[in-house]
């Protein structure tokens, strides 16, 4: 079982980095393989809506949103973590997700999604209701902590200092680690819920 994790901000060792290497140790330690990728010091374009990826089976981009496709698709967990701009995560890691969940057709319904917001005070909440739109919009359970998943910090290092903020980080690992062992066991009892054809409906007048 694999967790793939994705490391929001522009600096690959900041805060962001030291909350995703908490949540990495505890993962290792239940037995889970990791692989953490840098992604907010990229250069990654938004979606520009042109369907592209309906014909190609992968994003007409070619960049990293398809490097990724393939390990979102056999990984079992995704940790999105991000920096906190103006209440919103990085726009950076925003059009990489976009991109990604879009333009890949494979089944992602029960993949566990775990969002992680860091910043110097406020707007975690805000980022992190942000990033698990991602998750719920995809059939994907998104995992809990004892807290919304938040560590604060603003000069690189400082997130070490927060204690609730890393305990934090470590339960939500060890649920996230539990959810994803409990649904292959499920998954191999009992099999996926069905899923009935999907019906798409237009609000327009």
């Amino acid at each position: 079982m694999k967790i793939l994790m994705l490391n929001g901000s522009p600096r690959p060792e900041g805060n962001t980095f030291l909350a995703l290497r908490e949540m990495e140790r505890v993962f290792q330690a239940e037995g889970l393989e990791t692989e953490l990728i840098q992604v907010g010091n990229r250069d990654i374009r938004g979606c520009v809506a042109c369907g592209g990826c309906a014909n190609l089976g992968r994003c007409v981009f070619d960049d990293l949103v398809n490097e990724l496709a393939p390990k979102f698709e056999a990984c079992d967990g995704l940790v999105a973590g991000t920096p906190v701009y103006y209440a919103s995560a990085n726009a950076t890691l925003v059009a990489l997700l976009t991109r990604l969940f879009y333009s890949t057709s494979f089944d992602k319904t029960m993949k566990v999604g775990a969002g992680v917001a860091v910043a110097r005070r406020g707007g975690l909440s805000a980022t992190f209701d942000e990033l698990n739109k991602f998750f719920t919009i995809s059939g994907m359970p998104v995992a809990s902590s004892q807290y919304w998943n938040s560590v604060h910090g603003r000069l690189p290092g400082e997130a070490v200092q927060d204690a609730e903020g890393l305990q934090t980080m470590r339960t939500l690992a060890r649920n996230m680690a539990f959810l994803v062992k409990s649904i292959a066991l499920g998954r191999d009892a009992y099999g996926l819920p069905e899923q009935e054809p999907r019906q798409t409906t237009n609000f327009i007048r």
